[in-house]
C-alpha cells in the first residue's frame, strides 16, 4: 500500500448515495400513505374509542358504614368504531388514607357510546388523590 494512491470515482459514490436516499424516501412515503386515521390501528381491523371523565362527585359519609362513593361519567367517543361497539377500560386511582400509605389500584368498567356512569366505594378515612383512564379495549372499525 505504501506509495499507492487510492482513486475514488466520485460520480459512482454520488450515484450510490442518491440511490440510497431515493430508496429511503420511497420507504418513508409508502409507510406514511399506509397509515390509518387517528383512533385506528395500523393493521386496519381495530379502532379505539376516546374516553374522558366528567361530572365527578364524592358523596358525604353514608351511615351505618360511613362509606363514601366516588362517581363520574365516562364519555365515549366511538366514532371510529362499528355501530353498537362495546369494550372495557380501567380507571387507575391513587387513594389517600388517613391511617396508611397512598395506594394505587384499578377498577374495570364497560364502555359503550355515548357515555357510562361509573362509581367506586371508599371507606370513611379514604379519599381520591388522582385518577386516570387506562387499558381501553379496541373495537371493530366502522365504515
Amino acid at each position: 500500500m505504501s506509495g499507492q494512491k487510492l482513486a475514488f470515482n466520485t460520480t459512482r459514490l454520488y450515484r450510490a448515495a442518491a440511490s440510497i436516499v431515493a430508496v429511503l424516501a420511497f420507504v418513508c412515503a409508502t409507510r406514511a400513505m399506509g397509515q390509518k386515521t387517528l383512533g385506528q390501528d395500523v393493521s386496519g381491523s381495530t379502532c379505539r374509542p376516546t374516553l374522558a371523565i366528567s361530572d365527578v362527585h364524592f358523596t358525604e359519609m353514608q351511615p351505618p358504614t360511613l362509606s363514601r362513593t366516588w362517581s363520574a361519567v365516562a364519555s365515549v367517543d366511538a366514532a371510529h368504531c362499528a355501530a353498537k361497539a362495546t369494550g372495557t377500560f380501567e380507571i387507575v386511582f391513587v387513594r389517600e388514607k388517613e391511617t396508611g400509605p397512598d395506594l394505587e389500584f384499578r377498577e374495570r368498567f364497560v364502555w359503550r357510546a355515548p357515555s357510562v356512569k361509573v362509581q367506586v366505594d371508599f371507606a370513611a378515612d379514604e379519599a381520591v388523590q388522582s385518577y386516570r383512564i387506562d387499558n381501553v379495549t379496541a373495537c371493530d372499525c366502522g365504515n
